[in-house]
């Protein structure tokens, strides 16, 4: 386990196109999303130890803002070679397991992950809507928030309560700008194929 940070794109670049196999085997893409006014992109996965310390907290996270709006997806980007655990039909269990109610999808070539520059296990990307204050926004979302749940890990005392990205999503749902005081999140590196790692800055 490697622990790495996310790597901060630019806020206000638009949301990458994806189309990916959930874990009934449905396409699921980013076109599906067009109707909510905010989408979380969330890459994650079954065994990180950083993704289980906050995966309860997620769940009741999703569970409070979904019905506000919210669309969520959740992308598992590792190597299903080296990391048995986090194959798709392991997705199935977990996600029955601890009630996931948004689309957990795979990323088998790690194409996606690439295009939103994922770096970690949890890594969190809030995009606002089509439209934006009631003007189109182009027919692109725009990044308004990236970085971290919390402030909890693994072996701290903070408690897993996901205040930073709670603070964005209400701030973008209620059409106020989202602080941009951001702190990176942490965590496992994602679990690259040979030939996908990222380049060193």
């Amino acid at each position: 386990m490697a622990l790495t940070p996310s790597t901060m794109p630019e806020l206000g670049i638009p949301a990458p196109a994806f189309s990916l196999p959930d874990i009934d085997g449905r396409t699921v893409s980013l076109d599906d999303f067009r109707a909510e006014p905010a989408l979380l992109v969330a890459f994650w996965c079954n065994h990180c130890p950083y993704v289980r310390h906050i995966r309860e907290g997620f769940t009741t996270f999703a569970r409070d803002y979904q019905p506000q709006g919210l669309g969520i997806v959740a992308i598992n980007a590792n190597d299903a070679t080296t990391h048995p655990d986090d194959g798709p039909e392991f997705m199935q269990v977990e996600a029955d397991r601890h009630g996931f109610t948004f689309a957990y999808l795979y990323d088998e070539s790690q194409q996606v992950a690439q295009s939103y520059e994922a770096a970690c296990t949890p890594d969190f990307f809030l995009y606002d809507g089509l439209r934006n204050n009631g003007q189109r926004n182009n027919g692109q979302r725009k990044l308004v928030y990236r970085g971290q749940f919390d402030a909890a890990r693994p072996g701290n005392d903070a408690p897993v309560t996901g205040q930073d990205l709670r603070r964005a999503v209400d701030a973008l749902l209620a059409g106020q700008p989202v602080p941009e005081d951001q702190l990176p999140g942490i965590g496992c590196n994602i679990k690259w194929k040979p030939g996908n790692e990222p380049s060193s800055p």
